[in-house]
């Protein structure tokens, strides 16, 4: 079509052809001097393993408790999932969805699909539901609020100092570090990865071939005729 491959920039508005870019480059605009996007295919290594570190972090963010609270003899602890079990106990339904959202669900979500798609574009190929995938991140990504709540705990437990013995538990130091490591993921543009899926067979193709190729090896050698 007319329109492919076209960008514009996000600073002066004009518009240009958008070039393919060499591994470590990136493209300006040649009137005001403004990046328009970088090349990815350098960082696609880095995303991924850095995905996969922030997704076993997030499990055990999750799995075990966030801090333990000493008062009078008592000692209690709790998990993310034991607290928003709790608010909707205490009838505040629409708190404890959009904890469970923001800091479970989207999260996940945005690390679960760019494993989909990041993955499968590293070993050379595009997987199916590429560009529904891709625009499903764009989605959830601004919902993802992991810093916020690591925020509002550390501010709870300055808090809580004064009242009672706080104790942090696994799940702290995680949230923390998932912090840090979501904070490294969302500078990666999923867009970018347009550019190299143009570039790549799709999925569909690639199990043609491969069945191809089976049948052919299963296939008896035809007799030689004397």
């Amino acid at each position: 079509m007319e329109h492919d491959h076209l960008i514009a920039c996000h600073e002066c508005d004009a518009l240009f052809r958008k070039p393919r870019l060499d591994r470590r480059s990136l493209a300006r605009c040649p009137r005001c001097k403004a990046t328009l996007y970088r090349s990815a295919s350098t960082r696609i290594d880095n995303i991924v393993a850095m995905t996969l570190a922030a997704l076993v972090t997030f499990l055990i963010a999750q799995a075990f408790p966030i801090v333990e609270l000493e008062t009078s003899g008592i000692t209690s602890q709790t998990t993310l999932f034991g607290a928003i079990v709790a608010l909707w106990n205490e009838n505040m339904q629409i708190v404890a969805v959009m904890v469970f959202c923001s800091t479970t669900l989207f999260p996940l979500t945005e690390l679960l699909a760019l494993l989909y798609v990041l993955v499968p574009v590293r070993a050379g190929y595009v997987p199916p539901l590429f560009n529904r995938v891709l625009r499903a991140i764009q989605f959830v990504r601004p919902w993802g609020m992991i810093e916020v709540f690591m925020l509002g705990v550390l501010i709870t437990i300055v808090k809580m100092i004064s009242l009672a013995r706080v104790i942090p538990e696994a799940a702290l130091f995680a949230f923390g570090a998932l912090t840090l490591m979501f904070a490294v993921v969302v500078t990666f543009d999923p867009r970018t990865l347009w550019d190299i899926a143009d570039t790549l067979p799709r999925e569909r193709l690639r199990r043609i071939r491969r069945l191809k190729a089976a049948r052919a090896a299963s296939q008896p050698p035809a007799p030689h005729q004397g």
